[in-house]
């Protein structure tokens, strides 16, 4: 008798109340939530207030452009202006093979630095994930360690060793490995450098997160039977640490697409990249339309080939399953 009092009673004890069932929903909602309000204020409103900036017209004002798609008029203004709109900053760009050349080299560019920038941080990252366990922390605050400097500082300091009288000329000179200056600076081999050294940890970081989790005991599985520790790399541990890679490569590439202030510094005036044109038409030519329109375009290349990435990916997950 007494326990099938009490029973309910602990039933109803246990039980969440209607305020922490309300509490919960509202919370894991937010989760949710806040990631997506982030991208509508920090991405979608600003990419669509460049968006309208490119359909307007170049004008002696302040700002300088005229605007369009007001609502000064109300809705019915609004809708009339949607039909007058042009794209003749779209059509302008297609017309001159300045910012085609651009787009392509700021490409070629970004790759073969992303290119380089994976095989100078694979090595790293593996190193550090077979390190033990006592030396991983240190050797991860060393590969953080140059974000505490900033970054204008340290492609400046890049500067004083690349010029024809910096420190590595100095060196291989001293040394009589060479006997005239290497002409580095002002070539894309010092933005290669600059963009390498710069955003190297972005790629070793997400390959060295790739790697840690790994289990090796499949690699000593692997020699166990017979296959040589090269075909063992290239059969289990670089497919393992295929999302490390991609994770890294995106890291890299991307900011380095529209990267200014190492091809300004290092690549010299003649380095010709999509960064360089937008800071052009902005500040030199003050053409707000026109640079808008190259923003969007660039903005698009980019994230286009990435939600096709990973649409395939995920399409490629389902069936797997």
């Amino acid at each position: 008798m007494t326990e099938a009092a009490v029973s309910p009673y602990s039933a109803r004890q246990g039980a969440p109340s209607f305020a922490a069932r309300a509490l919960q929903a509202v919370t894991s909602r937010l989760v949710v939530i806040v990631p997506y309000l982030w991208l509508l204020v920090f991405f979608l409103v600003p990419f669509l207030i460049v968006f309208k900036i490119s359909l307007s017209q170049t004008a002696i004002a302040m700002p300088p452009y005229t605007p369009v798609l007001s609502f000064e008029d109300g809705i019915s203004g609004f809708i009339s202006q949607l039909s007058e709109l042009n794209f003749d900053n779209y059509l302008w760009l297609a017309d001159d093979p300045l910012y085609f050349n651009a787009y392509v080299s700021s490409v070629w560019i970004a790759g073969v630095s992303t290119f380089f920038a994976l095989l100078v941080g694979y090595p790293v990252a593996y190193g550090m994930a077979r390190a033990p366990a006592s030396l991983r922390p240190t050797l991860l605050m060393l590969v953080i360690l140059p974000f505490w400097t900033s970054f204008l500082i340290r492609v400046y300091a890049w500067m004083g060793i690349l010029k024809p009288e910096g420190l590595l000329n100095q060196l291989l000179l001293n040394l009589g490995i060479i006997d005239t200056p290497l002409l580095i600076m002002n070539t894309h081999t010092a933005i290669f450098i600059g963009i390498v050294y710069s955003y190297l940890p972005f790629m070793i970081l997400p390959l060295y997160s790739a790697l840690e989790k790994m289990d090796y005991s499949l690699i000593e599985a692997a020699q166990d039977l017979g296959c040589p520790p090269i075909s063992a790399f290239w059969k289990i541990t670089f497919p393992l640490s295929l999302p490390g890679v991609i994770a890294g490569c995106m890291l890299v590439f991307i900011p380095a697409v529209g990267e200014f202030v190492i091809p300004d510094l290092l690549g010299g005036s003649q380095t010709l990249m999509i960064g360089k044109t937008l800071w052009n038409e902005f500040f030199a030519n003050r053409d707000w339309p026109v640079s808008s329109a190259v923003a969007v375009i660039l903005l698009l290349l980019l994230i286009v080939p990435i939600m096709i990435f990973q649409f395939s990916q995920a399409r490629a997950q389902e069936q797997g399953r």
